[in-house]
């Protein structure tokens, strides 16, 4: 006896991978999610009566002779966050689907997916979605071939251009492929142009995933009954009349009424024994409740089922399921839930997530991003993860917050981060929370650079303009030119031979005061200490007079001066007395 298949669908964001499940089981899943990208795993059964009622004529042209009871579809997130959620399904895939816009070709999340296939050694076909956009041809339901025959040649030639620049990315990384009806299977992954609006080339894309499936997999998809029943756990809800129900991906073995099992909890293994096995009936996504499952006694790999059983309150998403025999099952669990938690006397990053393969794919993501963790958990935002992020403010402003992906903040941590100046990120689309931490970083970052340089005389030369000579001493005031850099109030200034002539003590533009003066702006200054005739005269240059200890700032943020301020810092330095008394 054989199972279905298991297929993954892998791609960039917004590629079109739920829109293309969408069409195949027509409902509308990509809709309901957070920010339009797949958050959980989903699974969709296609029974194999569907398969011949979609590519009936197709099958028998291609001269496949299934006996396969169907596909089993997992989608897994396109987004690159989700790498090992991606590899979770990667692993437990027979077969998979790499979407890639015809119009977009090749990207970041395409290349990471490749990778992923490579690396789990999963055959794959490749989905050019989004033809209907291609404003040369005209997509229309049916077979993508048949379609392309109505069309004239200048079409058809700029359809090839389309399809063969991705051929051509695509050989970049280790990889052949050529339109399915051109196809070498075996030596080259064949592409199905298609369309998620229009259905076109649906049938092709199913014809050749169920002939694949055949041809290559028929040995790996043979049930074992003496193998440990083991599931992927995608989600944990509450459902009316049924209390908290987990659903699963049953990947291994058969899982039966009343079967002792072992799956992952906030707080460790829980052990209970399965109550109601519930699964959706053909064609209908996991994740589409209503009026949608019968229960069975049975289920055997692979398929999606709703299981009630007694404490699933905590159990979480992500998880392994294992049926228990023996007792190491148990064992095996602890592992794995030790994996996953961080908790470390380090400066680092304070996480807490939904789930285990959020929680994975964040540290993941903060790793490849450079940040280290100090806790990483499952579980709400609590008072404790507050008070662990303001102990590291001191010593790391950047550090001192905490990230959440789609959990709750308890009350007191939200009054804590308040009290405290805490900043909270929490969001439901994982890659939200990186882009805003990052933005928020970046942000604090200019500003800490920027209260920093404000702090610092920064090189500055000005002249005297002649004729503008408004008061000779106590103060002088005199009207200057900003030749380099900008001046700013409560500076001292120099001569050209390195002696101080006074200090600014005010800025006026236009009749206003203001506290700098910039590069080419003419303006009216206040110099304590300097007298017109004496030490300074109409058409004299004048130079910021720069303290010893502001040239470690100056040195730090020298990449933010323009090329005439780091000549003119070289000069300041060479001109100023080393003798001189600074304040």
């Amino acid at each position: 006896m054989i199972r279905q298949p298991i297929i993954t669908v892998l791609g960039h964001v917004d590629h079109g991978k739920t829109s293309l499940l969408d069409a195949i089981r027509d409902t509308r899943v990509a809709s309901k999610e957070e920010g339009a990208i797949t958050q959980h795993i989903g699974a969709t059964e296609v029974p194999i009566d569907a398969i011949h009622n979609v590519a009936g004529p197709l099958i028998k042209k291609f001269g496949f002779n299934l006996t396969i009871p169907g596909l089993l579809f997992i989608d897994t997130p396109g987004h690159e966050a989700f790498t090992n959620l991606r590899k979770r399904g990667g692993g437990i895939a027979d077969l998979a689907i790499l979407v890639i816009d015809i119009n977009q070709g090749i990207q970041p999340q395409t290349i990471e997916a490749i990778e992923i296939l490579r690396a789990y050694k999963v055959p794959f076909v490749i989905a050019l979605t989004k033809i209907d956009s291609l404003n040369f041809y005209s997509s229309k339901k049916g077979n993508f071939i048949d379609n392309l025959s109505t069309h004239n040649e200048r079409s058809k030639q700029l359809f090839d251009e389309k399809l063969y620049t991705i051929v051509g990315e695509l050989y970049k990384y280790g990889f052949e492929g050529e339109r399915y009806d051109r196809c070498v299977f075996g030596k080259q992954i064949p592409m199905v142009p298609c369309s998620a609006h229009t259905k076109e080339g649906l049938a092709e894309l199913i014809t050749l995933l169920a002939g694949l499936s055949q041809k290559y997999l028929e040995k790996k998809l043979e049930i074992s009954f003496e193998e440990c029943a083991k599931a992927a756990v995608l989600e944990s809800k509450e459902e009316k009349g049924l209390g908290k129900t987990i659903d699963v991906l049953l990947y291994q073995g058969t899982l039966n009424v009343n079967d002792d099992i072992a799956v992952l909890g906030k707080n460790g293994v829980i052990q209970t024994k399965v109550r109601i096995l519930l699964q959706p009936k053909p064609m209908q996504e996991i994740r589409s409740t209503k009026d949608k499952f019968s229960s069975v006694k049975s289920v055997s790999a692979a398929c999606g089922v709703k299981i009630t059983a007694p404490k699933l309150e905590e159990v979480l998403a992500g998880s392994t399921l294992i049926q228990i025999r023996t007792g190491k099952e148990v064992d095996e669990l602890h592992a794995e839930l030790m994996e996953h938690n961080i908790e470390a006397d380090i400066n680092g990053l304070v996480f807490k997530a939904d789930a285990i393969g959020s929680l994975e794919a964040m540290t993941n993501l903060l790793n490849k991003e450079g940040y280290t963790l100090r806790k990483a958990q499952i579980g709400n935002i609590t008072r404790k993860d507050v008070m662990e992020a303001a102990s590291l403010q001191a010593q790391d402003s950047l550090l001192g917050v905490v990230l959440g992906f789609n959990v709750q903040v308890d009350l007191d941590a939200q009054i804590e981060a308040d009290k405290r100046g805490v900043k909270i990120f929490n969001e439901k689309v994982i890659y939200h929370l990186i882009e805003n931490y990052k933005n928020w970083v970046e942000e604090k970052k200019r500003l800490e650079k920027q209260n920093e340089m404000n702090c610092l005389v920064m090189p500055v030369e000005f002249e005297l303009i002649r004729g503008k000579v408004f008061r000779n001493n106590k103060p002088a005031i005199v009207g200057v030119r900003i030749n380099v850099g900008k001046l700013r109030e409560g500076w001292r200034v120099m001569n050209k031979e390195g002696e101080v002539i006074g200090k600014i003590e005010g800025i006026q533009s236009d009749g206003k005061s203001v506290e700098e003066a910039k590069l080419g702006e003419e303006v009216a200054v206040s110099i304590g200490g300097a007298n017109i005739g004496r030490n300074l005269f109409e058409g004299d240059k004048l130079y910021s007079c720069i303290p010893i200890k502001h040239y470690a700032g100056l040195t730090k943020y020298l990449s933010e001066l323009s090329e005439e301020e780091k000549e003119l810092l070289q000069i300041i330095k060479n001109k100023q007395k080393t003798t001189e008394e600074e304040e």
